[in-house]
């Protein structure tokens, strides 16, 4: 069976960010690798801006993966730095949306599970291939912190686009999915794959966006997740970018 398609790559691309409290509490979000344009050997950690907005320490913890010759994987959490030594984030925050990204240092293996960055769409991609309300997308995260098992791996949700219109993002800078979201599902990709809709001229394979929150209406959760679009990630990387040159090693 091929292992390379969007659903197989994101899924190895996809990590839990973790940092503990002073009340013991943890703060879990769900990050995700990407090579920067023009630059693959350049990675960032993409999540939503108050993941890390709510660590207040100077390290986080990236659960990172490999695997040996043998095919057998490995979880290694890690620290990363993720403020300076006078608190300030080392992190960039999309001027108005809820999307942070950071270089990061990863490991081998993980760094080479990197998503590219013309797989995030934009709104002429959407346009393209008429995305619309029924369609179903895919996202990755860890719901109260749960992995899907020992290695760490994140879990996968399906839903369906659950409203309209859903461009141009300008106008319009989140759409809504009829699926369940949780505390830790927070940052983590939304995607459709070649195992849902196909397109005329071939299977539909894209990021489409973030998943940034859950809609609560008077203290009930009413099962629909709020993702950003994909075009603000790629603004935010591409700002990074900008603003740092040469790769910066964020890693304790």
């Amino acid at each position: 069976m091929a292992t390379d398609d969007l659903s197989m790559r994101l899924m190895r691309a996809t990590f839990k960010l973790e940092q503990r409290q002073d009340d013991g509490l943890a703060t879990v979000g769900t990050g995700w690798l990407v090579s920067l344009r023009d630059a693959p050997g350049r990675i960032a950690m993409v999540t939503a801006g108050h993941v890390f907005d709510r660590m207040k320490r100077p390290e986080a913890v990236v659960h990172w993966r490999t695997q040996d010759a043998g095919g057998k994987w490995t979880r290694e959490p890690q620290p990363v730095v993720i403020r300076d030594p006078f608190n300030g984030p080392l992190w960039l925050r999309h001027p108005e949306r809820d999307i942070a990204v950071m270089l990061v240092n990863a490991p081998p293996q993980p760094r080479s599970h990197a998503i590219g960055f013309d797989e995030l769409s934009d709104d002429q991609d959407l346009e393209a291939i008429g995305v619309r309300p029924g369609d179903e997308m895919l996202a990755l995260g860890y719901p109260r912190g749960l992995s899907a098992n020992e290695i760490g791996f994140p879990i996968l949700r399906a839903g369906r686009v659950a409203s309209y219109p859903l461009w141009p993002s300008r106008e319009f800078p989140t759409f809504l999915m009829d699926f369940a979201v949780f505390a830790g599902n927070s940052g983590g990709p939304v995607y459709m794959s070649a195992r849902g809709r196909a397109d005329p001229q071939g299977p539909i394979e894209m990021v489409t966006g973030m998943l940034a929150q859950q809609v609560v209406l008077t203290d009930e959760r009413l099962e629909i997740g709020i993702v950003l679009h994909a075009a603000f990630v790629r603004e935010a990387l591409e700002e990074l970018a900008r603003r740092h040159p040469v790769a910066e090693i964020k890693v304790a």
